[in-house]
């Protein structure tokens, strides 16, 4: 084997989320390591090139860039393959346009156009509470972030919103029934609902059960759920579809209903 970090994507190899076509090309844009793992990010290049269609290839993606144009978490990124994830934000001053990073129904990274003042705050899974050097507590969140001295309330699995300028916790919500979720693994990723149960599992995975808004009950893991606000309403926008997944019968039904509207 070679030694050193793998520094190439084979285009076949990316992530399905990406929505990559397999014939334009041998490679795909690896992710810088950063904050979110390769499979769970969303490089800068696949972005802006082909989602937003703001450049028609690597090369100009890597002139907007470096004209410090684009904003992560309020952060200017020069990395073309810098790895955004689930719950970032995306910000591009000059034209005035914000984005959260969220899931459709089908598991796919979607566009999501949100306020500035949406854009000021982010909500952060707490992975870890622990004390550091010298007895700092702190907690670890989903992105890789240490906040230092939170609340003492604040466990693992419960969701805290953070402001983006002053990098501090606004507030927190617990991990509890009938708070609002979202899916971000497994078969229901970009799901989301209301949970109504939990099991526990001692020496195995807990799983949670939710009921969205067509009152249609999934069970998942509880390391795929991640609470985005108290009671059944989200401190987030969502995107188009609510997080509601329908059958293929019924995309079908509304894909006709929308054809006939239009004629």
């Amino acid at each position: 084997m070679a030694r050193g970090p793998k520094k190439h994507l084979k285009r076949l190899a990316a992530p399905s989320s990406w929505m990559l076509d397999k014939l334009s090309g041998t490679y795909a844009p690896r992710p810088s390591p950063g904050p979110h793992k390769l499979r769970e990010s969303l490089p800068l290049t696949i972005f802006l090139r082909n989602r937003l269609k703001y450049a028609l290839n690597g090369r100009e993606v890597t002139s907007i860039v470096k004209q410090r144009l684009i904003k992560v978490d309020g952060k200017v990124r020069t990395d073309t393959t810098f790895p955004t994830g689930f719950m970032d934000t995306i910000s591009i001053e000059k034209s005035g346009e914000h984005f959260r990073l969220l899931y459709d129904v089908k598991g796919r990274f979607t566009i999501h156009r949100i306020t500035p003042e949406e854009a000021s705050f982010k909500l952060l899974k707490v992975r870890q509470v622990a004390l550091g050097a010298k007895g700092v507590p702190h907690i670890v969140t989903h992105d890789g972030r240490t906040i230092r001295y939170p609340d003492p309330a604040i466990k693992v699995n419960d969701t805290v919103k953070f402001d983006l300028e002053q990098g501090k916790i606004i507030e927190f919500v617990h991990f509890d029934t009938g708070n609002s979720v979202m899916i971000t693994g497994g078969r229901n990723m970009g799901r989301a609902g209301v949970i109504t149960h939990r099991e526990k599992h001692i020496g195995g995975f807990d799983i949670v059960h939710v009921k969205d808004s067509l009152d249609r009950t999934f069970a998942t893991r509880i390391s795929n759920i991640f609470i985005t606000g108290e009671g059944s309403k989200p401190w987030i926008s969502l995107p188009k579809g609510k997080g509601t997944k329908l059958t293929i019968s019924e995309e079908r039904d509304l894909r006709r209903r929308q054809r006939a509207s239009e004629q």
